[in-house]
């Protein structure tokens, strides 16, 4: 059992074209601040990567094979029951009875089997029940966007903006990442043969990771986040995601929900915020959940975000959900201008918009900057469902059941 993350170069494809055989050199610049910083924030050495993929690399924070998970399980239960057995009134248990009754007779102390750690349908572990697991999960996703904050401050990937072959020499380029969680179950061994083998692990969990960094594109977030792994977080990590959509994945019918943290690079100064290894790693081993409230780099991504966009965008998606889609539209492209408005009044946005006076705002535009910019300032979930429901007129499926095909790989 574990969580697995996909995370990808952005456009490598052009990087490719552009740098040939030095491409390799972006990727060596990228897998070390991932790699340190997976490592880093993981507990213990859960965090490792296991897959170089060339453009892509995939994450692996590993809880245990089954039986593990299970004895671990069982281990805390037994801490619970005995603590409580400790802590009972002693009075209490004299009045009852010393426990010599037999089975199912007033006073008999027959300790409860461990039937708790229940599986699900698909006869899987229930990760959720696992003791320390949301600490777990609340680390491995900090790997991950602690990495992104990297990428954008580290001194070797920011000198790339100076390569004439990326940007004209100008700063217009800049690496970006994006990144897809799951968690599940793995089938963990060796596949190749005499001449190479390769330690791999073969599940339908490390697919839906590949295909929610995938789905990031469409959606125009960096990260995603399946249900499977938001569950599994603390409560104050899931009340800084945004709920984008529910969905079928190819090949499964199981409807779930899918999530980001916002995360952008835009406005957001994270060299003001570089911490020295070894303090940086004091900060991983000093981990508690305010960290979501207080981390300077977390707060800098995710300062595009407003409460009131925050607010507009569920009602949005509870609409379209819930079949109302005419109004959802509304709603969601109020949200999008509302996430413009602020990015703009707030200064995150480095072009001059003062000339396009409140056609900024107009979705409706057909000005070509108009629409660059507010497809690079705006909200890509919000763009992304609105585009949807408006291909279809505004008006779901007559079988509509709040939740639709997500079929990119």
């Amino acid at each position: 059992y574990a969580l697995f993350g996909f995370v990808a170069i952005h456009e490598f494809d052009m990087l490719l074209r552009a740098l040939e055989s030095q491409v390799m050199v972006l990727i060596n610049d990228v897998a070390r601040v991932v790699h340190d910083e997976v490592y880093r924030w993981s507990l213990g050495d859960s965090g490792q990567c296991n897959k170089n993929l060339g453009a892509a690399f995939l994450m692996v924070f590993r809880i245990g094979d089954f039986s593990e998970v299970h004895d671990r399980k069982k281990r805390a239960t037994d801490v619970v029951f005995n603590s409580s057995q400790k802590n009972r009134n002693p009075k209490l248990k004299k009045r009852r009875g010393s426990g010599s009754a037999g089975p199912g007779q007033r006073g008999s102390r027959r300790r409860p089997t461990i039937t708790k750690f229940e599986l699900g349908s698909n006869g899987t572990l229930q990760l959720s029940s696992l003791p320390g697991i949301q600490s777990f999960a609340d680390r491995a996703l900090l790997g991950l966007l602690k990495s992104y904050a990297g990428v954008h401050r580290d001194d070797n990937l920011l000198g790339w903006k100076k390569d004439f072959r990326l940007g004209a020499g100008v700063g217009a380029f800049s690496v970006q990442i994006i990144y897809g969680m799951d968690a599940g179950w793995a089938v963990e061994g060796a596949v190749g043969s005499e001449y190479k083998i390769d330690a791999t692990y073969l599940s339908p969990h490390v697919n839906m990771a590949s295909r929610m960094m995938s789905a990031t594109k469409q959606y125009g977030v960096t990260i995603l986040l399946s249900q499977a792994v938001e569950e599994l977080l603390s409560k104050p990590a899931r009340s800084q995601l945004r709920h984008l959509d529910t969905v079928y994945v190819k090949g499964s019918r199981v409807a779930q929900r899918i999530f980001t943290y916002d995360a952008r690079s835009e406005g957001a100064d994270f060299f003001l915020y570089d911490r020295p290894g070894d303090q940086a790693d004091v900060d991983a081993e000093a981990y508690s959940t305010e960290i979501w409230k207080t981390d300077q780099d977390l707060i800098a991504m995710r300062q595009h975000v407003s409460e009131q966009f925050m607010d507009l965008f569920k009602r949005g998606v509870d609409l379209y959900l819930s079949g109302e889609w005419k109004t959802a539209i509304e709603v969601l492209k109020e949200a999008d201008n509302n996430m413009i408005q602020s990015v703009i009044e707030e200064g995150y946005i480095e072009t001059d918009v003062s000339e396009y006076g409140d056609r900024i705002f107009d979705p409706k535009s057909t000005d070509e900057e108009i629409l660059r910019i507010r497809a690079q300032y705006g909200d890509g979930a919000c763009s992304n469902l609105v585009r949807y429901m408006e291909r279809r007129n505004g008006t779901p499926p007559s079988d509509w059941a709040g939740v639709r095909a997500l079929m990119s790989k």
